[in-house]
Protein backbone atom coordinates (compact mmCIF):
# COMPACT_ATOMS: atom_id res chain seq x y z
CA UNK A 1 0.00 0.00 0.00
CA UNK A 2 1.39 3.48 -1.02
CA UNK A 3 0.24 5.23 2.16
CA UNK A 4 2.06 7.78 4.28
CA UNK A 5 1.27 4.88 7.31
CA UNK A 6 1.53 1.10 6.30
CA UNK A 7 -0.09 -1.51 8.13
CA UNK A 8 0.61 -3.32 10.62
CA UNK A 9 0.54 -0.14 12.77
CA UNK A 10 0.11 -0.71 16.27
CA UNK A 11 -3.15 1.32 17.79
CA UNK A 12 -3.00 3.92 20.55
CA UNK A 13 -4.16 2.56 23.75
CA UNK A 14 -5.71 3.79 26.71
CA UNK A 15 -4.70 3.47 30.59
CA UNK A 16 -7.80 3.03 32.90
CA UNK A 17 -9.52 5.87 35.16
CA UNK A 18 -12.53 5.66 37.87
CA UNK A 19 -13.33 9.04 36.73
CA UNK A 20 -13.40 11.73 34.07
CA UNK A 21 -10.05 13.44 34.22
CA UNK A 22 -9.70 16.81 36.00
CA UNK A 23 -9.66 20.54 33.81
CA UNK A 24 -9.89 21.66 30.09
CA UNK A 25 -8.88 20.64 26.81
CA UNK A 26 -9.82 17.08 27.20
CA UNK A 27 -12.49 15.76 24.36
CA UNK A 28 -14.62 12.56 25.42
CA UNK A 29 -16.09 9.96 23.40
CA UNK A 30 -18.52 6.75 24.48
CA UNK A 31 -16.36 4.17 24.69
CA UNK A 32 -17.27 1.14 22.24
CA UNK A 33 -17.10 -2.55 23.38
CA UNK A 34 -16.35 -4.51 20.35
CA UNK A 35 -12.99 -4.79 18.45
CA UNK A 36 -10.50 -2.65 18.02
CA UNK A 37 -9.87 -2.31 14.31
CA UNK A 38 -7.64 -0.38 12.24
CA UNK A 39 -8.68 -0.12 8.44
CA UNK A 40 -6.48 1.11 5.71
CA UNK A 41 -7.71 2.09 2.34
CA UNK A 42 -5.29 2.22 -0.85
CA UNK A 43 -7.72 2.81 -3.78
CA UNK A 44 -9.50 -0.70 -4.04
CA UNK A 45 -7.83 -2.67 -1.39
CA UNK A 46 -8.77 -2.49 1.85
CA UNK A 47 -6.76 -3.64 5.12
CA UNK A 48 -9.12 -4.35 8.13
CA UNK A 49 -6.58 -5.15 10.75
CA UNK A 50 -6.89 -5.94 14.54
CA UNK A 51 -5.57 -4.54 17.42
CA UNK A 52 -2.43 -7.29 17.72
CA UNK A 53 -1.92 -7.26 13.90
CA UNK A 54 -4.06 -10.02 12.55
CA UNK A 55 -5.94 -9.35 9.42
CA UNK A 56 -9.72 -9.74 9.56
CA UNK A 57 -10.59 -8.77 6.04
CA UNK A 58 -12.11 -12.43 5.44
CA UNK A 59 -14.49 -12.40 8.88
CA UNK A 60 -16.20 -9.44 7.88
CA UNK A 61 -17.15 -9.13 4.08
CA UNK A 62 -19.81 -7.24 4.42
CA UNK A 63 -17.89 -4.18 5.24
CA UNK A 64 -15.36 -4.51 2.34
CA UNK A 65 -18.36 -3.18 -0.19
CA UNK A 66 -19.43 0.18 2.24
CA UNK A 67 -15.48 0.61 3.20
CA UNK A 68 -14.33 0.86 -0.51
CA UNK A 69 -17.67 3.57 -1.58
CA UNK A 70 -17.00 5.81 1.27
CA UNK A 71 -13.27 6.41 2.41
CA UNK A 72 -11.29 8.77 0.91
CA UNK A 73 -9.35 7.34 -2.19
CA UNK A 74 -5.90 6.90 0.38
CA UNK A 75 -6.66 6.46 4.03
CA UNK A 76 -5.55 4.83 7.24
CA UNK A 77 -8.60 5.35 10.72
CA UNK A 78 -8.86 3.82 13.53
CA UNK A 79 -12.20 2.32 15.53
CA UNK A 80 -14.18 -0.06 16.37
CA UNK A 81 -15.81 -3.09 14.64
CA UNK A 82 -19.45 -3.65 16.33
CA UNK A 83 -22.34 -6.19 16.21
CA UNK A 84 -25.38 -3.97 17.30
CA UNK A 85 -29.09 -5.88 17.54
CA UNK A 86 -32.28 -4.82 19.51
CA UNK A 87 -31.38 -2.38 21.60
CA UNK A 88 -27.85 -2.18 22.31
CA UNK A 89 -24.12 -3.93 21.30
CA UNK A 90 -23.84 -7.80 21.13
CA UNK A 91 -20.43 -8.56 22.11
CA UNK A 92 -20.87 -12.46 22.33
CA UNK A 93 -22.66 -12.59 18.56
CA UNK A 94 -19.26 -10.33 17.36
CA UNK A 95 -17.33 -13.34 18.91
CA UNK A 96 -18.79 -15.62 16.79
CA UNK A 97 -18.03 -13.38 14.34
CA UNK A 98 -14.25 -14.91 14.13
CA UNK A 99 -14.96 -18.85 12.27
CA UNK A 100 -12.36 -20.91 10.17
CA UNK A 101 -14.90 -21.82 8.02
CA UNK A 102 -15.58 -19.84 4.98
CA UNK A 103 -19.32 -21.31 4.63
CA UNK A 104 -19.95 -20.23 8.20
CA UNK A 105 -18.70 -16.83 7.62
CA UNK A 106 -20.66 -15.68 5.17
CA UNK A 107 -23.71 -17.14 6.98
CA UNK A 108 -23.10 -14.96 9.69
CA UNK A 109 -22.08 -11.80 7.86
CA UNK A 110 -25.84 -12.02 6.89
CA UNK A 111 -27.35 -12.91 9.50
CA UNK A 112 -25.59 -10.76 12.31
CA UNK A 113 -23.67 -8.12 9.95
CA UNK A 114 -20.89 -5.63 11.50
CA UNK A 115 -20.61 -1.72 12.04
CA UNK A 116 -18.11 0.37 11.76
CA UNK A 117 -17.68 3.14 14.41
CA UNK A 118 -14.31 5.70 13.74
CA UNK A 119 -12.80 8.41 16.17
CA UNK A 120 -9.56 8.88 14.34
CA UNK A 121 -7.65 9.49 11.15
CA UNK A 122 -3.55 8.72 11.16
CA UNK A 123 -3.19 9.45 7.37
CA UNK A 124 -5.03 10.68 4.04
CA UNK A 125 -3.56 10.78 1.29
CA UNK A 126 0.07 11.49 1.80
CA UNK A 127 -0.57 13.47 5.00
CA UNK A 128 0.42 11.84 7.95
CA UNK A 129 -2.32 12.77 10.43
CA UNK A 130 -1.11 11.00 13.03
CA UNK A 131 0.74 14.02 14.06
CA UNK A 132 -1.51 16.31 14.17
CA UNK A 133 -3.67 17.34 17.22
CA UNK A 134 -6.70 15.05 18.26
CA UNK A 135 -9.37 18.17 17.81
CA UNK A 136 -7.64 19.16 14.36
CA UNK A 137 -8.19 15.08 13.44
CA UNK A 138 -11.28 15.06 14.95
CA UNK A 139 -12.39 17.65 12.77
CA UNK A 140 -10.89 15.99 9.64
CA UNK A 141 -12.72 12.44 10.46
CA UNK A 142 -16.14 14.78 10.36
CA UNK A 143 -14.93 16.03 7.52
CA UNK A 144 -14.08 12.80 5.47
CA UNK A 145 -16.90 11.06 7.05
CA UNK A 146 -19.76 13.12 8.85
CA UNK A 147 -22.23 11.89 6.00
CA UNK A 148 -21.43 8.40 6.56
CA UNK A 149 -24.05 5.62 6.22
CA UNK A 150 -24.83 2.06 7.62
CA UNK A 151 -22.83 0.48 8.37
CA UNK A 152 -19.79 3.35 8.78
CA UNK A 153 -20.84 5.49 11.37
CA UNK A 154 -18.31 8.46 12.89
CA UNK A 155 -18.45 8.21 17.47
CA UNK A 156 -20.20 10.82 19.02
CA UNK A 157 -17.78 12.98 21.06
CA UNK A 158 -18.01 16.36 22.99
CA UNK A 159 -15.95 18.47 25.23
CA UNK A 160 -18.57 18.96 27.55
CA UNK A 161 -17.75 17.23 30.86
CA UNK A 162 -21.76 17.61 31.64
CA UNK A 163 -22.75 15.49 28.87
CA UNK A 164 -19.43 13.08 28.90
CA UNK A 165 -21.08 12.32 33.04
CA UNK A 166 -24.27 11.39 31.54
CA UNK A 167 -22.60 9.08 28.71
CA UNK A 168 -21.05 7.39 31.67
CA UNK A 169 -24.08 6.86 33.66
CA UNK A 170 -27.07 5.87 30.08
CA UNK A 171 -24.98 4.11 27.87
CA UNK A 172 -24.26 1.31 29.15
CA UNK A 173 -27.44 -0.60 28.96
CA UNK A 174 -26.51 -0.47 25.17
CA UNK A 175 -23.25 -2.39 25.74
CA UNK A 176 -20.84 0.76 25.96
CA UNK A 177 -18.32 0.14 28.95
CA UNK A 178 -17.57 3.52 30.00
CA UNK A 179 -16.39 6.97 28.52
CA UNK A 180 -12.42 7.66 26.83
CA UNK A 181 -11.06 10.83 27.45
CA UNK A 182 -8.37 12.18 24.87
CA UNK A 183 -6.40 15.52 25.09
CA UNK A 184 -7.49 17.58 22.55
CA UNK A 185 -3.64 19.11 21.74
CA UNK A 186 -2.68 14.83 21.51
CA UNK A 187 -0.84 13.37 18.88
CA UNK A 188 -1.62 9.83 18.10
CA UNK A 189 1.02 7.57 19.03
CA UNK A 190 1.20 3.83 18.30
CA UNK A 191 1.47 1.62 20.85
CA UNK A 192 1.32 3.73 23.82
CA UNK A 193 -1.24 4.72 26.83
CA UNK A 194 -2.38 7.91 25.92
CA UNK A 195 -5.87 8.30 25.96
CA UNK A 196 -7.81 7.47 29.59
CA UNK A 197 -11.01 4.93 29.48
CA UNK A 198 -13.11 5.82 32.04
CA UNK A 199 -15.06 2.39 33.40
CA UNK A 200 -17.81 1.23 35.67
CA UNK A 201 -16.58 -0.78 38.53
CA UNK A 202 -19.19 -2.33 40.58
CA UNK A 203 -18.92 -5.28 43.58
CA UNK A 204 -20.87 -8.47 43.71
CA UNK A 205 -20.77 -11.45 45.89
CA UNK A 206 -20.51 -14.32 43.63
CA UNK A 207 -19.84 -18.11 44.92
CA UNK A 208 -16.72 -19.60 44.03
CA UNK A 209 -17.21 -23.11 42.82
CA UNK A 210 -13.79 -24.06 41.24
CA UNK A 211 -10.71 -22.76 40.42
CA UNK A 212 -7.85 -22.96 37.89
CA UNK A 213 -4.01 -24.29 38.50
CA UNK A 214 -1.78 -21.21 37.53
CA UNK A 215 -0.30 -22.05 33.64
CA UNK A 216 2.88 -22.30 36.07
CA UNK A 217 2.42 -24.10 39.18
CA UNK A 218 0.08 -26.83 38.77
CA UNK A 219 -0.40 -28.20 42.10
CA UNK A 220 1.61 -25.50 44.03
CA UNK A 221 -0.33 -22.41 42.70
CA UNK A 222 -4.06 -21.23 41.95
CA UNK A 223 -4.55 -18.98 38.66
CA UNK A 224 -7.84 -18.29 38.94
CA UNK A 225 -11.24 -18.72 40.65
CA UNK A 226 -14.31 -20.21 38.87
CA UNK A 227 -17.65 -18.09 39.79
CA UNK A 228 -20.67 -18.40 40.40
CA UNK A 229 -24.08 -16.95 40.30
CA UNK A 230 -27.73 -18.18 41.30
CA UNK A 231 -30.63 -17.60 38.78
CA UNK A 232 -34.11 -17.00 40.15
CA UNK A 233 -34.60 -21.17 39.73
CA UNK A 234 -31.78 -21.56 41.73
CA UNK A 235 -29.26 -22.85 39.15
CA UNK A 236 -25.80 -22.03 39.57
CA UNK A 237 -24.42 -20.37 36.30
CA UNK A 238 -21.23 -19.71 35.83
CA UNK A 239 -20.22 -16.21 35.27
CA UNK A 240 -16.50 -15.36 35.27
CA UNK A 241 -13.27 -15.73 37.14
CA UNK A 242 -11.01 -13.76 39.71
CA UNK A 243 -7.94 -13.56 39.41
CA UNK A 244 -4.74 -11.15 39.27
CA UNK A 245 -3.08 -12.72 42.42
CA UNK A 246 0.24 -11.72 44.27
CA UNK A 247 2.90 -15.06 43.47
CA UNK A 248 2.60 -15.52 47.17
CA UNK A 249 -1.42 -15.57 47.47
CA UNK A 250 -1.59 -18.05 44.82
CA UNK A 251 0.16 -20.64 46.68
CA UNK A 252 -2.08 -19.70 50.33
CA UNK A 253 -4.92 -20.44 47.99
CA UNK A 254 -3.80 -24.25 47.36
CA UNK A 255 -3.50 -24.81 50.72
CA UNK A 256 -7.04 -21.94 51.82
CA UNK A 257 -9.24 -24.30 49.22
CA UNK A 258 -7.54 -27.60 49.69
CA UNK A 259 -10.18 -28.65 52.53
CA UNK A 260 -13.24 -27.84 49.93
CA UNK A 261 -11.97 -29.80 47.61
CA UNK A 262 -12.82 -33.47 49.44
CA UNK A 263 -15.63 -34.93 47.66
CA UNK A 264 -16.38 -31.72 45.85
CA UNK A 265 -18.18 -33.76 43.06
CA UNK A 266 -20.69 -35.41 44.91
CA UNK A 267 -23.08 -32.69 44.95
CA UNK A 268 -21.26 -30.57 42.57
CA UNK A 269 -23.94 -28.47 40.15
CA UNK A 270 -20.84 -28.45 37.55
CA UNK A 271 -21.05 -31.92 38.10
CA UNK A 272 -21.88 -33.02 34.48
CA UNK A 273 -19.95 -30.53 32.46
CA UNK A 274 -17.52 -31.93 32.19
CA UNK A 275 -15.46 -30.76 28.38
CA UNK A 276 -19.06 -30.13 26.87
CA UNK A 277 -19.52 -26.69 26.19
CA UNK A 278 -23.08 -24.83 25.60
CA UNK A 279 -25.48 -27.45 26.94
CA UNK A 280 -28.83 -25.93 28.78
CA UNK A 281 -27.67 -22.43 27.51
CA UNK A 282 -24.64 -22.09 30.59
CA UNK A 283 -20.97 -21.17 29.06
CA UNK A 284 -18.92 -24.69 30.89
CA UNK A 285 -15.67 -23.17 32.73
CA UNK A 286 -13.64 -25.67 31.06
CA UNK A 287 -14.93 -25.10 27.52
CA UNK A 288 -12.91 -24.25 24.76
CA UNK A 289 -13.02 -21.52 22.54
CA UNK A 290 -11.69 -20.11 19.22
CA UNK A 291 -9.97 -17.08 21.89
CA UNK A 292 -8.61 -19.88 23.72
CA UNK A 293 -5.41 -21.04 21.40
CA UNK A 294 -4.58 -24.12 22.84
CA UNK A 295 -4.56 -22.52 26.18
CA UNK A 296 -5.32 -24.73 28.83
CA UNK A 297 -9.27 -24.46 30.53
CA UNK A 298 -9.26 -27.69 32.36
CA UNK A 299 -10.54 -26.83 35.85
CA UNK A 300 -10.71 -28.38 39.89
CA UNK A 301 -13.96 -28.52 41.45
CA UNK A 302 -14.80 -26.69 45.05
CA UNK A 303 -17.99 -27.25 46.92
CA UNK A 304 -20.21 -24.67 46.82
CA UNK A 305 -19.98 -23.08 49.87
CA UNK A 306 -17.46 -20.27 49.51
CA UNK A 307 -19.12 -16.88 49.01
CA UNK A 308 -16.12 -13.85 47.65
CA UNK A 309 -16.70 -10.22 47.27
CA UNK A 310 -15.46 -9.24 44.02
CA UNK A 311 -15.24 -6.01 41.58
CA UNK A 312 -16.30 -5.47 38.30
CA UNK A 313 -17.02 -3.26 35.69
CA UNK A 314 -19.68 -4.78 33.67
CA UNK A 315 -22.03 -7.73 32.29
CA UNK A 316 -21.87 -9.42 29.13
CA UNK A 317 -25.35 -11.30 28.98
CA UNK A 318 -25.42 -13.50 31.85
CA UNK A 319 -21.28 -13.38 32.25
CA UNK A 320 -18.48 -10.63 33.30
CA UNK A 321 -17.28 -9.34 30.19
CA UNK A 322 -13.70 -9.09 31.84
CA UNK A 323 -11.87 -10.94 34.99
CA UNK A 324 -13.32 -9.76 38.16
CA UNK A 325 -10.84 -9.31 41.26
CA UNK A 326 -11.38 -10.22 44.81
CA UNK A 327 -11.80 -7.75 47.50
CA UNK A 328 -12.57 -9.67 50.59
CA UNK A 329 -14.21 -13.01 51.41
CA UNK A 330 -17.70 -13.25 52.75
CA UNK A 331 -17.84 -15.39 56.02
CA UNK A 332 -20.62 -14.08 56.87
CA UNK A 333 -23.15 -14.58 53.57
CA UNK A 334 -24.56 -17.67 52.52
CA UNK A 335 -23.79 -18.55 48.66
CA UNK A 336 -28.01 -19.14 48.29
CA UNK A 337 -28.32 -15.39 48.42
CA UNK A 338 -25.46 -15.13 45.88
CA UNK A 339 -27.75 -14.04 43.09
CA UNK A 340 -28.38 -12.17 39.65
CA UNK A 341 -30.75 -10.20 41.50
CA UNK A 342 -27.78 -8.33 43.53
CA UNK A 343 -26.59 -6.88 40.02
CA UNK A 344 -27.68 -3.41 39.11
CA UNK A 345 -29.95 -3.15 36.07
CA UNK A 346 -28.08 -0.50 33.65
CA UNK A 347 -32.03 0.39 31.50
CA UNK A 348 -30.84 0.28 27.18
CA UNK A 349 -29.99 3.42 25.74
CA UNK A 350 -31.52 3.02 22.18
CA UNK A 351 -28.46 3.39 19.58
CA UNK A 352 -30.13 5.15 17.08
CA UNK A 353 -30.19 7.90 19.83
CA UNK A 354 -26.42 7.62 20.04
CA UNK A 355 -25.73 7.77 16.54
CA UNK A 356 -27.71 11.31 16.32
CA UNK A 357 -25.43 13.02 18.17
CA UNK A 358 -22.22 13.11 14.94
CA UNK A 359 -22.28 16.58 13.75
CA UNK A 360 -19.85 18.68 15.92
CA UNK A 361 -18.84 18.06 19.25
CA UNK A 362 -20.40 19.32 21.68
CA UNK A 363 -19.32 22.60 23.71
CA UNK A 364 -16.45 22.59 21.13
Amino acid sequence: MQLAIVPPVLPMLAKRASSLPEGEGWIFEPKWDGFRALVFKDGDKIVIQSRDEKMLNRYFPELIAPLRAQLPARCALDGELVVARGQGLDFEALQMRIHPAASRVKMLSEEIPAEMIFWDVLCVGDEKTALRPFAERRAKLLELLGGATPPLHVTPATTDRAVAEDWFRRFEGAGLDGVMAKSATGLYEPGKRSMIKVKHERECDCVVAGFRWHKDGENTAVGSLLLGLYDAEGTLHHVGVAASFTAQKRKELVTFLAPYRERALDDHPWKAWGASHHEDGQRKPGAKSRWSQGKDLSWEAVRPELVVQVSYDHMQGTRFRHTAHVQRWRDDKRPADCTYAQLEVVAPHELRDIFAQRAQPSGA
